[in-house]
């Protein structure tokens, strides 16, 4: 899934209006997976200068990238962050790891041979899925616009749940966020075509 399609579904799903003060801590949560992603991108796209083509075909599978990215989507990890923190009382961080989890979670069915190791450090295991969120090779012609569709009924659902002026702009800067994304991918890499 796409960063955005993983805030709006852990804020409908661990979100509510009644604990609203977890709310920061789910969005956090729900980003930090994929904060080393944009890392990863912002380094070898802008100040290493390397193509696409190079990014996803090469360096995105270095054993040195995949560990950086393996440490924020292993689930046993998350886990031990969660129950130390509830075991702190610290509900905030109870919310934070919960929504790291089903950041994974999220994860899990939708990358075909490009996603985490789920249970690193432990193991190297790695579930290949059929399905992909945006190879379509691998049905991602289908997830993707389903994955869109589903992120704007979630903003139009947490809209109505949240009437206050900075849940709102919060929303609308995840919209925002969803467009200027799919501009970006529409103009690098094509409809079509592959990362």
């Amino acid at each position: 899934m796409n960063t955005p399609a993983h805030v709006v579904l852990n804020l409908l799903i661990l979100g509510g209006k009644k604990q609203s003060e977890n709310n920061l801590a789910i969005l956090l949560g729900a980003i930090l997976p994929d904060l080393p992603m944009f890392l990863f991108y912002f380094w070898e796209k802008f100040i290493r200068g390397t193509s696409e083509k190079v990014i996803w075909t090469q360096h995105y599978f270095h054993s040195s990238w995949q560990a950086f990215f393996d440490i924020f989507n292993s689930l046993p990890l998350i886990i031990i962050g969660g129950v130390v923190s509830y075991y702190r009382g610290a509900m905030g961080f109870v919310a934070f790891f919960a929504s790291m989890f089903l950041h994974a979670l999220g994860d899990l069915p939708l990358h075909h041979d490009d996603g985490h190791h789920h249970f690193f450090p432990f193991s190297n295991w790695r579930f290949d899925s059929p399905v992909s969120y945006w190879d379509p090779r691998h049905y991602g012609n289908i997830v993707a616009p389903l994955e869109a569709i589903a992120v704007l009924v979630g903003c139009f659902i947490l809209l109505r749940r949240h009437t206050s002026i900075p849940a709102r702009v919060i929303i609308g800067i995840v919209v925002a966020y969803y467009v200027i994304y799919w501009g970006y991918v529409l103009v690098t890499w094509g409809y079509s075509s592959e990362q």
